[in-house]
């Protein structure tokens, strides 16, 4: 089992950048591939983005790609997602996950462990 905690959240302007971070604890964070999702108010959890167990291999939601970034770091168990050019439209709760196995995932049916989240506020 991993407990995840996310931090970094806040309020900026549009264009502006944000790094949310997602510690983790408990069995060894590289056992998991991570996702980082998000939900806005009245809205359904959606994907933004994948990343697998040793950071080689990447995926991105459309409304995400070539804005932001995630990667990780297994010697400090800890998982990150650098956002830039943000739009008010990204304003949401993002929750980081984890899942057991290979591959990496859209789908939060495939992600065994979450973490509470954190606010993400845009301003326009």
């Amino acid at each position: 089992q991993v407990q995840l905690v996310e931090s970094g959240g806040g309020l900026v302007q549009a264009g502006g950048s944000l790094r949310l971070s997602c510690a983790a604890s408990g069995r060894t964070f590289s056992s998991y591939s991570m996702g980082w999702f998000r939900q806005a108010p009245g809205k359904e959890r959606e994907f933004v983005a994948a990343i697998s167990r040793s950071g080689g291999s990447t995926f991105y939601a459309d409304s995400v790609k070539g804005r932001f970034t995630i990667s990780r770091d297994n010697a400090r168990n800890t998982g990150y997602l650098q956002m830039n050019s943000l739009k008010p439209e990204d304003t949401a709760v993002y929750v980081c996950a984890a899942m057991v196995g290979l591959g990496l995932s859209t789908r939060t049916s495939d992600y065994n462990y979450w973490g509470q989240g954190t606010q993400v506020t845009i301003s326009s």
